[in-house]
């Protein structure tokens, strides 16, 4: 009896409160994760949306249903109702409402009506209220406004972040994911778009958004959606054999075994998730993705390699103490990962060094290094120390020639499923900035003499010309001669390529208004060179270009195939850092990379196919003589206008050049004849 006592008296205490003007966060406080009574929850609804003093908006609607789509609305309404079964009269009443509602709306917000947007299913836990008409529309328009994440087809920033969230707390299940090419609007657009209503049941709705209202946390889907998956992760990834509509079912429809009593445990996950995620995403994409405006710029995330943290968000963490009470939350072990000359002129007091040129230059020291990095976050975590924190904050330079560097870094700790990686946004510039005003005391060891931020101009130069031998050296000065000569017809050529790509040494990327064009090489005397990698004029960088499409060979026998001249083990290296084995074969006229597929042994994927008459610059960094890259273009006078580019990590990497420049030559003489 004392217990149904005190439940009985947070229900008082709710209903004296709801009399007094009182907030979400005071409806929070008193139910403690409780589901609210029926009774109630239209005005607990109300105030934690703001609506409760909203007037009737739909005094304005002209009662005149003429949208475009309305036939597509009407039928939608009805054969929704008609599955609830509802007596006859009710669902008239229910019909009329919703397209009442959902007409208002359209025409309201110049929106367009289409099937399967979520709307009728986020209405129906709202028409259950039983408000008048205006009431039940003042809450659905603030539910779309506040905690409807925008997925616009050209905005798929939702999913971007979601998956990137995965990434940062279950990596080997995102990358299981990421195998099967299961992107998460496949399995949970329908989640995002109606708060789980289209999936769940009306009890569960209803106590999920008792919870999520009171909560008044417009990401807080995002966190429920990956409990959601987390909590499957076994299930799922003891699906490998199975094909990928099967797993997309299955994560589709996993909100369907819910049940109420589930729900407080449900959102206590999601809320112990939230708070052991790093925050700087929310402030970055909360326009983007709750405002207004359709045609707001859509988040550069979706390029990002892993979930990205604010400067400001590290400094404030890095100043911080550990929260009191035992209360979870994020502690950031800070990875520096610029050259050691930059860390020494100037560092964050928690920051650990880990050289990032050590990964190509000599692996087995990067892999101590990295181990001793691993030992020190333990050591720092069991004095608990302010250095110490489970969560990995990689930081770069800020410049990109050398964070496609620390870009590779962090890709190798997520290739291993490392949990909790996140990157610096804008690198140690912005740590600087963010600190401009307190730099001495904030950064240990400064010296503003040495530090590139304040003194930019004392940036050394760290490339330098591949020499691989003195007789190659005359070699590629024979070409850049030729290529002077032949100037005017390979940029006919190559133009060809470009607007032309459907023909028999077509390029596999289309040039884009996007790719930098028409930009002259730094002090370049030659047209075609072996030259300094300066990053200048590298195309803008490109999203991983997908495979599905892409031809599957066998590597055996591409291998032995007659026009083969040459075949090179090498490292295939995206903008984004990921590295694939691959195998550069080199003919008389072309180069191809086949990419190993990791699931089928001997098999890959054509990645590239290029004729050796499109490459106007092979380039290497004297730190990492063996990555190489191959830059395509077309000469033009003293200009190169670049258009694309691939990047390969080729150990004995002077033969591949010698070789291909040789027959680049051989090409070259040949049209001469």
């Amino acid at each position: 009896m004392a217990v149904e006592e005190d439940d009985n008296t947070w229900v008082l205490d709710l209903e004296t409160a709801l009399l007094e003007n009182c907030t979400a966060a005071s409806i929070y406080s008193i139910s403690k994760g409780k589901t609210v009574p029926d009774f109630l929850r239209s005005e607990v609804w109300q105030i934690c949306l703001g609506v409760q003093e909203k007037g009737n908006q739909l005094i304005l609607f002209n009662e005149i249903f003429d949208l475009p789509e309305q036939n597509i609305l009407r039928e939608d309404c009805q054969q929704f109702v008609a599955n609830l079964g509802n007596e006859d009269e009710d669902k008239v009443s229910v019909v009329s409402d919703l397209e009442s509602i959902l007409t208002f709306y359209c025409k309201s917000k110049s929106l367009k009506y289409e099937k399967g947007n979520g709307w009728i299913e986020i209405l129906l836990p709202l028409i259950a209220l039983k408000l008048p008409r205006s009431g039940t529309y003042n809450l659905f328009e603030a539910i779309r406004n506040c905690y409807i994440p925008r997925c616009y087809k050209k905005n798929d920033t939702p999913f971007h972040l979601f998956r990137l969230l995965l990434l940062y707390h279950d990596p080997e299940l995102c990358s299981f994911l990421d195998t099967k090419r299961i992107s998460p609007d496949m399995y949970c657009l329908s989640w995002f778009q109606s708060l789980f209503a289209a999936t769940c049941s009306l009890p569960v709705v209803q106590a999920m958004w008792d919870l999520y209202f009171q909560q008044a946390d417009a990401f807080f889907v995002f966190f429920l959606a990956l409990v959601m998956v987390v909590n499957a992760r076994e299930q799922i990834l003891s699906m490998k054999n199975e094909n990928k509509q099967n797993i997309v079912t299955t994560l589709s429809s996993m909100p369907c075994a819910l049940e109420a009593d589930d729900i407080t445990d449900f959102c206590s996950l999601a809320q112990y998730y939230a708070l052991k995620t790093p925050g700087s995403f929310r402030k970055d994409l909360l326009n983007v993705l709750y405002g207004d405006d359709e045609s707001a710029e859509t988040s550069s995330i979706s390029q990002a390699l892993c979930l990205p943290v604010s400067a400001g968000e590290l400094v404030e963490n890095a100043e911080s103490t550990h929260s009191p009470d035992g209360i979870e939350c994020v502690r950031f072990f800070l990875v520096d990962c610029r050259p050691a000359e930059q860390y020494n002129a100037g560092h964050l007091p928690t920051a650990f060094h880990l050289d990032c040129n050590l990964m190509l230059q000599e692996p087995a020291a990067f892999s101590t290094a990295v181990q001793g990095l691993l030992s020190a976050q333990r050591q720092a975590l069991a004095a608990r120390s302010a250095a110490g924190g489970e969560h990995l904050c990689f930081l770069g330079s800020g410049r990109v020639e050398e964070d496609q560097y620390t870009h590779m870094v962090v890709a190798s700790f997520l290739q291993k499923h490392t949990h909790y990686v996140s990157m610096l946004t804008g690198g140690y510039q912005a740590v600087h900035e963010s600190v401009a005003e307190n730099v001495g005391d904030s950064l240990e060891e400064h010296n503003p003499h040495s530090c590139l931020v304040c003194n930019p101009d004392n940036a050394s130069e760290d490339s330098e010309t591949i020499r691989p031998n003195a007789s190659s050296s005359d070699l590629f000065g024979k070409i850049s001669a030729a290529m002077k000569l032949k100037s005017a017809e390979v940029k006919g050529k190559l133009f060809d390529y470009i607007v032309n790509p459907t023909g028999s040494n077509a390029v596999e990327r289309h040039v884009s208004s996007a790719d930098k064009l028409g930009k002259r090489y730094r002090n370049m005397a030659p047209v075609f060179s072996i030259d300094e990698e300066d990053g200048a004029d590298d195309p803008s960088p490109t999203k991983l270009e997908e495979e599905e499409g892409q031809e599957i060979v066998a590597v055996s026998a591409w291998l032995k195939k007659s026009d083969v001249i040459a075949a090179f083990k090498c490292h295939e290296v995206k903008v984004n850092g990921y590295m694939y084995e691959s195998h550069l074969l080199v003919t008389s006229s072309h180069i191809y990379v086949l990419r190993d597929i990791p699931s089928r042994k001997g098999l890959a994927h054509i990645v590239v196919r290029r004729p050796l008459s499109a490459i106007v610059k092979i380039t290497s960094k004297k730190k990492h003589p063996d990555l190489i890259t191959f830059k395509y273009g077309v000469a033009k006078e003293e200009n190169l206008v670049i258009f694309d580019m691939d990047r390969f990590l080729i150990p004995n990497s002077s033969e591949a050049t010698k070789l291909v420049s040789q027959h680049i030559l051989k090409q070259l003489k040949g049209k001469d004849g």
